[in-house]
């Protein structure tokens, strides 16, 4: 009986199922950041409910994104939606509770006071639930069920519930919350999906698109490159798309988009709660204490090499990477016969590559569709920087000329019939070029050399006091090839680019971010050098008023000066060094200066003392023309130290005088 109710809501799903519109997948678009854009269309006849069904972790983005169109002009007022609660949550408002183990007895047993209704062959009972339990059984009988009802004339019976063909709540409202509570647990079961439900108003049928963006694999891009004995090689690209939604996708439309459209997610499906204060009259509330607190680009044109698909018919100089194994008599051709139908255009910003022909994909199941087959001007090319190590690789100049946008992604390179090698390419706009590389060269080895560097003053300038000189330090990496082959090649060096240093013998074919590409003729069996020089500037700034006549006299033999630019230098050095003897003289002014007022001081000291000593006359008499000496040094030597400092006064201004005129 126990599982009869259980099953209830399985019975009312399939009866609800009957009145839903049948809304299918008609076109889908994938993009490059983690989204698809899906369409679905159908007619929606009156009574009728179109259910559309998702991931529940899906529908944040399908509520920012739905949008649902009547194709006959009608309105659509509102969508409903599965809530997104917790089933504990949506279960706390009933008054009884299953587990994964409960019994019907069990269950009853929670309903004690309710008025139950129990059918007994041809007889009905009632009574409010007293209690329900489980019997265990003997050896001989087995397990029971009862419960015991209070019947209306004031006994007490108790029944087994397996004798009981039907069993209901006398309460229609408590049947009808049953019925419900066992409605949310069977939507429970599949708690990984959540419907959206477009409801029929009017009494006419409608048809009805609705649009939205899921989260979904991004699509990926995957080429071949194959080279034929004679002109431009064959690009073949193929769109390799997952379909994740979990449900098939049926002759649908599908478009695969090369951009990166900005998108987020945010939380819409979750029910939102804004926690409110809790606010007490004054009066309730006990008065606390207060605590407070403390208070990039192409240089020049280069001639471009001539394609080598023609020179090319083995493998490059048994290079690693290169073709292996296979005839060329037993395949003419390695062009693929897959048919590409997918149409390219401009989708604003983006690029969009359309698939004429319906797709289907089966739920679960992957799909490569061809996307691109066209003739692509390519020629051959070596390329090395220094972190290749020893050798060069061998490489591919693609240039972007069949008039759509190429989506990044692996290059599958075939020479002569046979498997060359892999590289990997990011997206190319239409007009625009990008270098591949697919494998080793082991027929041409490269090595480098750092030339030491020298300092060079290259400017001199002077200017109000302040000596300003620019020096440059100069490099030379020399980058040694061997070319063992016996062929002509066309050699890539990939240089870097260092900041604050300039190229000074050699000019790039072009440019990128980071380096420089010079492009070099490598003859047959010969061995190249290609130096590649570079200086740095530096500026330094040295004070007049820190310099030496010494260090002054040394700069203007500089060889970045003029003559007449040394003489200025010069005149300013001879300022210097007057104003040096100047100040000696004045510190031996102050020198001698000191040594007489201290002898002053002495004498003094000894005609103090002798005063008070009778018949030292004539000794005192000596002291005092010892100081009238002493004071007449000391007036001429105070004479020099004012005119020391008079003269230097006048060198200072002579000095500043000269290096306000001086400007080089």
């Amino acid at each position: 009986m126990w599982r009869q109710i259980v099953s209830m809501p399985a019975g009312l799903a399939v009866c609800f199922s009957s009145f839903a519109a049948d809304f299918p997948v008609k076109e889908v678009i994938l993009y490059k950041h983690g989204v698809g854009y899906y369409t679905r269309a159908g007619e929606l006849k009156p009574g009728e409910t179109a259910r559309l069904e998702f991931k529940a972790d899906d529908m944040n983005d399908v509520l920012k994104s739905l949008t649902v169109t009547d194709r006959d002009g009608g309105k659509v007022s509102s969508v409903r939606y599965d809530a997104s609660e917790s089933l504990d949550k949506r279960l706390e408002n009933f008054p009884f509770s299953t587990g994964d183990q409960t019994t019907l007895a069990a269950f009853l047993d929670q309903m004690k006071g309710a008025r139950l209704e129990l059918k007994l062959g041809s007889e009905t009972v009632a009574g409010a639930i007293l209690g329900a339990r489980v019997v265990k059984g003997g050896e001989k009988d087995a397990e029971r069920q009862t419960v015991t009802l209070f019947g209306d004339a004031g006994d007490m019976r108790t029944f087994d519930l397996a004798a009981a063909s039907s069993i209901r709540f006398a309460d229609p409202k408590l049947q009808g919350q049953l019925k419900d509570y066992l409605a949310v647990l069977g939507q429970a079961n599949s708690k990984d999906r959540r419907s959206i439900y477009i409801d029929s108003v009017g009494s006419a049928a409608r048809d009805l698109i609705a649009r939205y963006t899921i989260p979904s694999p991004v699509w990926k891009s995957s080429y071949r490159l194959m080279f034929g004995k004679e002109g431009a090689p064959m690009l073949e690209g193929w769109a390799i798309v997952d379909n994740t939604s979990g449900e098939d996708w049926t002759s649908v439309h599908l478009s695969v988009v090369s951009g990166k459209p900005i998108s987020f997610i945010t939380q819409l499906y979750p029910p939102r709660y804004v926690t409110r204060p809790e606010v007490e009259l004054a009066e309730n509330k006990a008065v606390a204490p207060t605590v407070f607190q403390a208070s990039m680009g192409a240089v020049s044109s280069a001639k471009p090499a001539p394609p080598l698909a023609r020179a090319m018919k083995s493998s490059s100089g048994g290079g690693r990477g290169g073709a292996i194994g296979g005839t060329v008599d037993a395949m003419a051709s390695l062009e693929s016969s897959v048919a590409a139908t997918a149409e390219g255009s401009d989708a604003g910003e983006l690029f969009e590559y359309s698939f004429a022909g319906p797709v289907t994909v089966k739920k679960g199941e992957s799909a490569m569709l061809p996307f691109l087959q066209q003739k692509i001007d390519t020629r051959k090319l070596l390329i090395y920087s220094e972190s290749f190590g020893l050798n060069p690789m061998n490489a591919a100049e693609i240039t972007n000329n069949t008039g759509k946008t190429l989506d990044g992604g692996p290059i599958t390179v075939y020479d002569a019939n046979t498997y060359a090698g892999e590289a990997l390419v990011e997206t190319v706009k239409a007009g625009d070029k990008r270098l591949i590389s697919y494998g080793v060269d082991l027929g041409t080895r490269i090595t480098t050399k750092f030339d030491s560097s020298r300092d060079v003053v290259r400017e001199i300038h002077f200017r109000r006091g302040v000596l300003t000189t620019r020096s440059a330090i100069e490099e030379t990496k020399t980058y040694a090839i061997h070319n063992v082959d016996a062929k002509a090649k066309t050699l890539i060096i990939e240089h870097a680019e260092r900041y604050g240093y300039k190229l000074l013998n050699q000019k790039p074919t072009e440019t990128t971010a980071s380096a420089y590409r010079f492009e070099v003729k490598l003859a047959p069996s010969a061995n190249e050098t290609f130096p590649v020089r570079e200086e740095r500037l530096i500026d330094q700034t040295y004070q007049l008023t820190s310099m030496t006549p010494d260090i002054l006299s040394a700069w203007a033999q500089n060889k970045a000066l003029t003559d007449a630019q040394r003489r200025e230098l010069e005149q300013i050095a001879q300022k210097k060094r007057e104003i040096a003897q100047n100040d000696v003289s004045a510190k031996s002014a102050d020198s001698d200066i000191n040594d007489l007022t201290q002898d002053q001081g002495r004498v003094r000291s000894n005609m103090q003392s002798l005063n008070n000593v009778s018949g030292q006359q004539e000794l005192v008499q000596q002291y005092a023309k010892q100081l009238a000496g002493i004071e007449s040094k000391l007036a001429a030597l105070r004479d020099t130290q004012a005119q020391l400092r008079r003269t230097r006064a006048t060198l200072e201004s002579d000095l500043n005088s000269l290096m306000e005129r001086i400007d080089f």
